[in-house]
């Protein structure tokens, strides 16, 4: 059996989600067909030589351990480490970034800036969102008007995120594993993210979701193309979830997820053979 190193922050409390019920289900799963290890993302660098593959899964926001983040990233290159997801995505593993190169792109995406000097390529708005460019979870985000954006954000100052506050009927996400498409869920109630259901994809909703993972081009992996949908009818990306995704899966229709589960193995085997 080969061998899995699997990082999760058991006790991370993320609100709406439970870390650790979701990874306990899956490393129950996994266990069929690896052996594996549970493992701390703060300790990856006392166990990471003696696996096969270091799966990276709800670690919580790496923000919380940005220095070994860091170093992580650099001995994967330098002591040649198998990693689950791959780490040549060009999203939210890197951090925010990629929504101003995706702006700039005109991808269908939420249009974002990072500089005051670049505010008139947003649409006129009554409220303004700001957050970090490493944030996750909400960390740091404030919703703001356009005067108290340009009191509080430096002309110099790259380090925030910038864009309108879009006024959406709904969020939904897109799960996939590799580039195939596995699942979606939606929030009916948009005052409560994580209050979800399944839904049923479109054709059209496919293509939107589907543009953006084949622009990130992952090795292997499992990707959550987060959108809204705005009073207009229009999918807008809201974020490409490259990292560490939670998958709802205690949420799932028992033969939506077997079939997740299978899609999984058959990945994992393949990054470890590649």
């Amino acid at each position: 059996m080969k061998t899995i190193l699997f990082i999760t922050d058991l006790y991370y409390k993320a609100k709406g989600r439970l870390y650790y019920e979701e990874d306990l289900f899956l490393t129950s799963k996994l266990r069929e067909d690896f052996k594996l290890v549970i493992c701390h993302p703060e300790d990856i660098e006392d166990f990471e030589k003696n696996f096969d593959l270091i799966v990276f899964r709800n670690a919580g926001p790496i923000a919380n351990f940005k220095d070994k983040y860091q170093e992580f990233r650099k001995r994967i290159l330098s002591n040649n480490l198998k990693t689950y997801n791959s780490f040549n995505g060009k999203a939210d593993m890197n951090g925010k970034e990629y929504l101003i190169d995706l702006t700039n792109k005109k991808f269908p995406v939420i249009p974002t800036i990072d500089t005051l000097n670049s505010f008139e390529k947003l649409p006129n708005a009554t409220t303004y969102v700001i957050k970090p460019k490493d944030g996750a979870d909400s960390i740091g985000m404030k919703f703001l008007s356009k005067d108290e954006v340009f009191e509080q954000v430096r002309s110099d100052n790259k380090d925030t995120l910038i864009q309108p506050l879009i006024n959406f009927e709904y969020e939904v996400s897109f799960y996939f594993i590799d580039k195939q498409f596995q699942y979606a869920f939606y929030a009916p109630d948009k005052t409560k993210r994580w209050e979800l259901k399944e839904y049923i994809a479109t054709e059209e909703d496919l293509a939107f979701a589907k543009r953006f993972i084949e622009w990130n081009n992952l090795n292997w992996g499992i990707q959550r193309v987060d959108a809204c949908r705005t009073k207009e009818g229009e999918l807008l990306l809201v974020e490409l979830e490259d990292l560490n995704p939670y998958l709802s899966l205690l949420e799932l229709k028992d033969g939506t997820c077997n079939n997740f589960i299978e899609a999984l193995k058959k990945s994992l085997h393949k990054a470890i053979e590649a």
